[in-house]
């Protein structure tokens, strides 16, 4: 029998926030990606610019899994808006370097063109162990996510928060869903990043686990049998982070801007401290068979904003996009506490104009589908710091 992980929970104020977005290394005369970020990091960590004092942890730039990507990772803030301002700076730093090297910065879930045979592994020793234990599935992850921190005071609460925003995944799934495109070709799907990374046996959607000792017991078991090294490396779609004392919400494609960072930050935020408030007052929670809850991942993943989802354990259904409308007039409440009723609000923007594979699409059907212009899309997006819904 395997000893189970103590794995504790961190003090972390009730619903502070913190946002890690990983992004794109690109070379704009092929519009693909670039094997930089060892470089990007050297350069600022040259520059030694002072970083901003956030409520906690400072604002970082780091490096990730693929040497095409650099992740910027907020301190821990009270609003969504404070979050933004700490990843804003961080991009302005990371553009002073990339532009002296010749280089742009892309946000959205996947790359439409890269291939996996042209990427590089990171060279820290975890980096290479996972290459070795994933073989072809993790030399395909070449993806990128965000990834949203909300502080739980309790840790009694995890596991229930957990449970219930997967009732609310394919909400987020839909409305961040930025990679249509794989390896050159279209896929069929909003999201194909979301489904490449559910290959890996720790990825994808959580074990629902009642309480936190069957939590550690399953830690403790895959790292008796080698899996893992850590609970660290059990990257769900929605997990507790013990370290950090928070609920880790990683469904989302990575946006292709800052402003839509902010929107689907914003989301989950409120989202966490709705469902804290309403085990605060001793009401059920909303929770989904774990069939209902892989389907609506498909589906979502699959349709993106054109999804038909499950609503409840009843099985009923309906438009994602209704649901996401309810939704936001329930949470603006929520909003006005936590001090993001504008990015709350802009989530309808999204609703309006379309996600991120939208308007990809809608670029490549402009240009006979040529991809690089694609690319092109998204780089002015990251640059403009917003959406661009004209086509050009």
């Amino acid at each position: 029998m395997s000893s189970p992980a103590r794995l504790g929970f961190g003090e972390s104020p009730r619903s502070t926030v913190g946002l890690e977005w990983e992004i794109g290394l690109v070379e704009p005369g092929t519009a693909d990606l670039a094997q930089s970020a060892p470089q990007v990091l050297e350069a600022l960590a040259r520059a030694g610019e002072p970083q901003p004092a956030g409520t906690g942890f400072a604002p970082q730039v780091t490096g990730e899994f693929m040497r095409n990507t650099v992740e910027l990772v907020s301190g821990v803030c009270r609003t969504v808006g404070q979050a933004g301002a700490d990843l804003e700076h961080l991009l302005g730093r990371v553009r002073t370097v990339t532009d002296s090297l010749g280089l742009e910065l892309m946000g959205g879930g996947t790359h439409p063109f890269a291939r996996a045979a042209d990427q590089q592994v990171g060279d820290k020793e975890r980096y290479a162990r996972i290459m070795d234990r994933t073989g072809i599935w993790g030399a395909q992850l070449i993806i990128w996510g965000l990834h949203v921190h909300v502080g739980v005071e309790h840790r009694d609460k995890a596991l229930p928060l957990m449970r219930a925003m997967l009732t609310y995944f394919p909400h987020l799934q839909a409305l961040s869903a930025g990679s249509p495109y794989w390896a050159g070709r279209h896929t069929g799907y909003a999201s194909n990043r979301s489904l490449l990374f559910q290959q890996i046996p720790s990825s994808g959607l959580p074990v629902a686990f009642e309480r936190w000792e069957e939590l550690e017991a399953y830690a403790g078991d895959l790292q008796h049998v080698g899996a893992v090294e850590g609970f660290h490396e059990v990257h769900w779609d929605v997990r507790p982070s013990p370290a950090l004392g928070t609920l880790e919400v990683r469904v989302c494609d990575g946006p292709t801007n800052l402003t839509e960072a902010l929107q689907l930050g914003a989301l989950v935020h409120c989202l966490v401290e709705h469902l804290s408030t309403l085990l605060d007052q001793g009401r059920p929670l909303p929770v989904l068979p774990p069939w209902f809850v892989a389907e609506n991942k498909f589906r979502s993943a699959r349709y993106g904003l054109d999804a038909t989802v499950i609503l409840d354990a009843e099985g009923d259904q309906g438009p994602v996009t209704d649901a996401i409308a309810k939704l936001l007039v329930e949470l603006e409440p929520v909003a006005q506490r936590l001090g993001c009723a504008t990015e709350l609000a802009g989530v309808r923007d999204i609703l309006r104009t379309g996600a991120s594979y939208q308007r990809q699409q809608a670029v490549a059907a402009a240009h006979d589908g040529d991809l690089t212009a694609v690319v092109g899309a998204m780089l002015r997006e990251m640059r403009a710091g917003r959406p661009l819904t004209e086509v050009r």
